[in-house]
C-alpha cells in the first residue's frame, strides 16, 4: 500500500463514519422523549413495527432516509420526511413498506413526506410489489398547506395511485395503527383490505372537535371513529386487533398465502463475491477529487469473481460498458472512466468527460441490453460532455443525443450509483433522477450540480462583480474573496449527496461496501414487472 492509497483510505473512511452517525441521529426520529411516549401508548414506532412485520435476519432496503434533512428549520425540522418508507421481506415476498413516524410531529405530512410517499408508491407501481401502509398520522401540517394539498405531486396523488394500483392488480394492505384523519382515511380504506388497532387507532374525517364547530355535536374520538366503531357498525375496517403486534402478525398470515407471481426472468445464477477487494474501493478513489482513477478498479471490486466483459474496449474509451455479474444478475455496466486516455487518432482524452466516439459507444451498448434483457447499472463520475469548437465540429450534440434517446426509452430496469461528480449534462446522459431509474444513490464522495463548486462559484462572482460595477460600485481585493468564499460556502452546502437525499434527487446515500445489495434488491424487485417492448425513437447517424 503506498502513501496515496493511505490518505485516500482515511479519508474516505472518514466519511463513512460520518454517514453512520448522521444515520443513527436520524433514525431517532423525534427523540428518546417521543419515543417512549409512543412506548408508553402501547405503541410501537414505525421502525420497530417494519423491524417487527419483516422475516427475521432478512434486509430491509430504506429508501429516503435523508429526506427531509436540514429542511423546514424554522418548525423544528422534519427527520426522514416523519415516515419511513423501504423494500423488505414479508413471508419471503419482497414488498413496499410505508410507516407513518408519530414521533415526528405526530406523523404530520410536510411537502418532503408527500414526495417520500410517492417515491414509494411508485417504486411498488414500477415493479409490481405489494405495499403495505402503516398508518399512524395527524395529517396534513397545516402552516404548509398549500405546499402539501392542491398540485399534481401533492398529498392528493396517493389517492389517485392507490386506485390505479388496485387496476394494476398490485396487493395494498393497511393498518390503521395511531390516528388516520380528514383525506388521509381514504388511502387505508382504498386499499385491498384495512385493519385497525383497537384503543388507538382511530379514522374519521373530521375529529371531534371539528364536529362540534361544524355541526355542534358531543361525541368523543373513540364513538365517533375508533375500531369497535369501524369494525362493527361502519364496517370501514375489516378486522380490528389488541395491539400493534397482532395486528402486523395477522399481515404476516396474509401474506403467506399469497399466490406466486409471474417474473420477467433476467438472468441470474449462483452469486460470487468479487476477487478482488471490496474495501480497496476506499483507498483507489482519490480524496481529490480532481485526480484521475482507473475506473475499471472500482468496477472490478462491485462484480461477482471481479469478472467484467468490456465492450469496445479500445473505442470511446472516457466510457466505458461491459457485462458481468452482481450478486449473480447479469447487468450491463455504463460508467465514467477517470483516468487520462487516448483516442484513436492518438489524442488525450480527459477522464470524467464524455467525448462523441464514447456517447456514440454506450448508446450502441445501451440498445444490445435492452436487446437482450440485461439489466443497466450506472456509475456515475462525470464532468459533462466535450465542449469547445472542435467537440462541436465533430458533432457532439448529436452524439449526446443518442445517448440520452436510447438511455431514456431504455426498457430494462437502469439502476444508478453516484460515485463522484454528476455535473451538467452528464447527470442526465448517465441515468439521472429525470430519466427513471428504479432506485438511485449516492456515495459519501458524491457531489450533483449544474458544474463543481469552484467553476459554478467563479462564474457566480464574475456576474455578481460586475454588476455591482454596473450599479457604479467599487469593489476591493478583500471584498472579493470575501464575496467568493460566502459563494463557494453555499454553492458547497447544495453539492453535499445529504443535500440531494433530502431533496430525494437520490433514493439514499450508502456505504460502497452496500451497492451490491442494492442493485441486487433491485433487480430482484424489477424481475416482478413485465417489460415493454423497447423502440428507441429517431437517432441522426
Amino acid at each position: 500500500m503506498d502513501l496515496e492509497f493511505n490518505k485516500n483510505e482515511d479519508q474516505f473512511k472518514l466519511l463513512v463514519s460520518n454517514l453512520r452517525t448522521k444515520e443513527k441521529k436520524v433514525k431517532l426520529g423525534g427523540g428518546e422523549k417521543k419515543i417512549e411516549e409512543q412506548h408508553q401508548k402501547g405503541k410501537l414506532t414505525a421502525r420497530e413495527r417494519i423491524a417487527y412485520l419483516i422475516d427475521k435476519k432478512s434486509e430491509f432496503l430504506e429508501i429516503g432516509l435523508f429526506a427531509g434533512e436540514g429542511m423546514y428549520k424554522e418548525v423544528g425540522g422534519c427527520p426522514s420526511a416523519g415516515v419511513v418508507t423501504g423494500i423488505g421481506y414479508i413471508e419471503g415476498r419482497q414488498c413496499v413498506i410505508v410507516a407513518n413516524d408519530a414521533t415526528v410531529k405526530a406523523g404530520a405530512w410536510f411537502p418532503i413526506t408527500a414526495k417520500k410517499n410517492l417515491r414509494a408508491q411508485e417504486i411498488a407501481m414500477e415493479n409490481h410489489l405489494p405495499i403495505v401502509y402503516l398508518v399512524d398520522s395527524a395529517g396534513v401540517f397545516l402552516p404548509m398547506q398549500d405546499e402539501i394539498f392542491p398540485d399534481k405531486e401533492h398529498f392528493g396523488r396517493q389517492f389517485r395511485n392507490n386506485a390505479k394500483m388496485s387496476a394494476m392488480g398490485i396487493i395494498q394492505v393497511a393498518a390503521i395503527m395511531g390516528s388516520c384523519v380528514a383525506g388521509g382515511a381514504y388511502l387505508p380504506i382504498m386499499s385491498d383490505e384495512a385493519m385497525i388497532v383497537d384503543k388507538t387507532g382511530s379514522i374519521f374525517l373530521a375529529g371531534s372537535y371539528l364536529v362540534k364547530a361544524a355541526i355542534g355535536e358531543d361525541i368523543d374520538n373513540e364513538t365517533l371513529g375508533g375500531a369497535t366503531t369501524h369494525c362493527e357498525i361502519s364496517g370501514v375496517t375489516d378486522n380490528k386487533f389488541p395491539n400493534d403486534q397482532a395486528c402486523l402478525d395477522y399481515i404476516r398470515s396474509l401474506f403467506r398465502k399469497l399466490g406466486a407471481l409471474p417474473r420477467t426472468g433476467f438472468n441470474r445464477v449462483k452469486a460470487l463475491p468479487p476477487k478482488e477487494k471490496p474495501e480497496d474501493i476506499f483507498g483507489i478513489f482519490p480524496a481529490d477529487r480532481a485526480k484521475p482513477y482507473d475506473t475499471l478498479e472500482i468496477i472490478k471490486r462491485l462484480v461477482d469473481d471481479s469478472e467484467f466483459d468490456e465492450y469496445k474496449a479500445l473505442y470511446g474509451k472516457t466510457l466505458i460498458c461491459g457485462t458481468a455479474r452482481i450478486d449473480g444478475w447479469a447487468v450491463g455496466i455504463v460508467a465514467n472512466q477517470r483516468k487520462v486516455v487516448k483516442n484513436k487518432k492518438g489524442e488525450m482524452q480527459m477522464g470524467g468527460v464524455i467525448y462523441s466516439d464514447a456517447a456514440d459507444k454506450a448508446a450502441r451498448f445501451i440498445m444490445n441490453c435492452n436487446q437482450r434483457r440485461i439489466p443497466l447499472v450506472f456509475l456515475q463520475d462525470v464532468s459533462g460532455f466535450m465542449v469547445g469548437s472542435k467537440a462541436e465540429h465533430g458533432g457532439i450534440i448529436k452524439d449526446g443525443a443518442k445517448m440520452v434517446n436510447a438511455m431514456a426509452n431504455s426498457t430494462v430496469p437502469k439502476f444508478t450509483v453516484v460515485i463522484g461528480n454528476s455535473y451538467g449534462a452528464g447527470n442526465y446522459a448517465m441515468c439521472g433522477k429525470a430519466y427513471d431509474p428504479r432506485l438511485i444513490v449516492a456515495w459519501p464522495t458524491s457531489q450533483i450540480a449544474v458544474m463543481s463548486g469552484a467553476s459554478a462559484a467563479k462564474t457566480l462572482l464574475q456576474i455578481r462583480v460586475n454588476t455591482l460595477k454596473a450599479q457604479g460600485q467599487q469593489i476591493t481585493k478583500e471584498e472579493e474573496e470575501k464575496l467568493l468564499k460566502e459563494i463557494t460556502d453555499r454553492y458547497n452546502e447544495q453539492l453535499s449527496p445529504y443535500y440531494a437525499a433530502a431533496r430525494l434527487w437520490v433514493d439514499a446515500v450508502i456505504d460502497p461496501l452496500e451497492t451490491r445489495k442494492f442493485i441486487s434488491m433491485g433487480i430482484e424487485a424489477a424481475d416482478f414487472a413485465p417489460l415493454e417492448k423497447f423502440n428507441v425513437g429517431v437517432i441522426q447517424t
